[in-house]
């Protein structure tokens, strides 16, 4: 039966089942495009919680992680826990989200900078949409591929995922993808843990492991590629690119006040960090099964799953992929919300106009949506490996951010400097990257270049991920600054009306308006700044801000600190 026997398509018959029946009774709840895009804004902070973690955690990731981990060790972990450092800021950035009172994050774009800014990042946001989708469809069906020995192909598990979160997600919107991801939060927290005790069983524990492995894939931080300087640099593109995901604004404003932001985006992601975990030990214990055995590092995974699970009992292989497609599922959903938000609210809109009934903006929502979806399907087919999909996303998600921070901090910041920071950026990528369709290669920086850098710029012959993004980051921060320094600054009133509505907090049952305006009736809050300078918006910190920020830099320690207590450095 393709692999799997009765008890495992069944309970895979529920899980598909259980949670469309759930995405479309949320349906019920979209009664405008708001509510389709952001869903009202009336969840708590558990449903915050599990929202940030279904959609911001999904089996590509253990894929990513694990495929890593194979081929380069315990260092592996950083894949995704590049993000543990951005972590504790976003405790603080999420009320600053709440605060825009927008839709998307195209909607601070439009306030901070104007139109044409707001449709640069609609349309790079798209591109980031198109390679998450199809990260994640890419993963989560190679797992499915091997865990079943190839009696499902990745093609059509891809397609069968796909066909399941769209007809919820187009029904019911961001409501369906928050209340589908607490149920598949629970299952995606099932899916990271469940193969782990086996997997160490079957190797004889972690004094197993550690005997049984070579020392340098102990290594938290590898001597040579993934290095501390490596793990700095990638943090710091994480926490640049994290603000300008396009998702994110609905993590941390669909919440009722500033502190569901702030909970539900911040402890949502530490659950994702201890998953992380998980999927980094069992990617070792398959390091130390199938040493010598050739394997393709996407996989592992599933591979492990197929020999160990139907030995413990019956029904756990459909346990296992009804937990994963959950995982891939929850997030899949939510992105694609996200992008018909963006794309009706930041580009539709400016070129069909406002005015129009709230059911003709739902549907060009859906429309949207389903075009994305298409699009990554089409992007995760040409995709060789899951690990180079993250690194596509993770430099296309930077493009636009250091426009995002800097425009948020500096008033100075100009229209001209944001295209021509983000421009520079994208020439700098695309220059120090191979670009081939194909077979056929239009460029290729390593072969013509690499052979001329210094030593420490290379590895394995190759212009290391950590410096080329050194050199987009910088590039793109100082034209842009440069660039703002020589041209006409944005209206003052313009800007004084969006840090205004930024620095005023979220009042309780406070009503929908429009992006970057203050309910009738409410006063901007006074301005604090650390430095008091017409060109800086810095803002004071407060007591609860900076509690949540140190107590949330007392957990990355604690994490740190078991990963080194569990994996026995040599």
């Amino acid at each position: 039966m393709l692999g799997l026997e009765l008890l495992d398509w069944l309970i895979l018959l529920a899980y598909l089942v259980g949670v469309t029946i759930i995405g479309t009774w949320a349906a019920r709840r979209v009664t405008s495009a708001a509510s389709y895009f952001i869903g009202d804004r009336k969840f708590g902070k558990v449903m915050m919680m599990f929202f940030m973690f279904g959609s911001g955690t999904h089996s590509d990731q253990a894929v990513g992680v694990a495929s890593k981990t194979y081929q380069s060790g315990a260092s592996g972990i950083w894949y995704q826990w590049q993000w543990l450092f951005a972590t504790p800021f976003y405790w603080i950035a999420a009320p600053v989200f709440r605060r825009m009172r927008a839709v998307t994050t195209g909607d601070y774009f439009q306030a901070r900078y104007g139109p044409s800014v707001s449709v640069l990042y609609a349309a790079v946001a798209m591109m980031q949409f198109t390679v998450m989708i199809g990260m994640m469809l890419k993963g989560s069906a190679a797992m499915v591929e091997a865990v079943t020995g190839g009696a499902i192909s990745a093609t059509v598990a891809m397609i069968v995922m796909t066909v399941m979160f769209v007809i919820y997600g187009l029904a019911g919107g961001m409501s369906a993808a928050i209340v589908t991801d607490f149920v598949q939060g629970v299952l995606t927290i099932f899916f990271s843990f469940l193969l782990l005790p086996f997997a160490l069983q079957a190797v004889g524990g972690l004094s197993g492991l550690a005997a049984t492995l070579d020392p340098e894939k102990l290594h938290i931080v590898a001597p040579r590629e993934i290095t501390a300087f490596y793990i700095a640099i990638i943090a710091i593109n994480a926490l640049i690119g994290w603000a300008t995901q396009p998702h994110t604004m609905a993590v941390c404003a669909a919440g009722k006040t500033e502190m569901e932001g702030r909970v539900g985006v911040t402890f949502g992601m530490f659950g994702k960090r201890i998953c992380t975990i998980a999927w980094m030990l069992t990617a070792l214990c398959a390091l130390a099964l199938y040493a010598g055995t050739e394997l393709d590092p996407d996989h592992i995974y599933g591979t492990m799953a197929a020999e160990l699970l139907p030995k413990v009992g019956a029904g756990l292989i459909g346990l296992f992929i009804a937990c994963m497609l959950a995982s891939v599922m929850s997030s899949c959903d939510a992105f694609m919300v996200a992008a018909a938000g963006l794309f009706t609210e930041n580009l539709y809109k400016k070129i069909a106009g406002t005015g129009r009934p709230e059911r003709h903006y739902v549907l060009i929502g859906r429309l949207a949506s389903l075009t994305i979806v298409v699009a990554g399907i089409a992007f995760a087919l040409t995709l060789e490996s899951v690990v180079d999909a993250l690194e596509i996303f993770w430099m296309v998600a930077a493009m636009m951010g250091i426009a995002f921070w800097v425009g948020l901090f500096w008033r100075r910041a100009t229209v001209a400097g944001a295209w021509a920071g983000t421009l520079a950026s994208f020439a700098v990528l695309l220059f120090t990257s191979r670009i081939a369709f194909g077979p056929l290669v239009l460029w290729d920086f390593n072969a013509r270049f690499a052979g001329y850098l210094p030593d420490v710029f290379l590895y394995e012959g190759r212009l290391l991920l950590s410096w080329q993004m050194v050199f987009y980051l910088v590039t793109g921060l100082v034209v842009l600054v440069l660039v703002s320094l020589r041209t006409r600054r944005v209206d003052a009133e313009k800007l004084d009306r969006l840090y205004a509505c930024l620095r005023t907090p979220i009042g309780p049952n406070e009503p929908e308006t429009a992006p970057f305006t203050l309910p009738p009736g409410v006063l901007p809050a006074p301005r604090r700044v650390l430095w008091d300078h017409p060109d800086f918006e810095i803002p004071r910190p407060t007591l609860v801000g900076m509690a949540g920020f140190f107590a949330s830099w007392l957990i990355v320690a604690v994490l740190i600190a078991v990963v080194y207590r569990i994996v026995p450095q040599p």
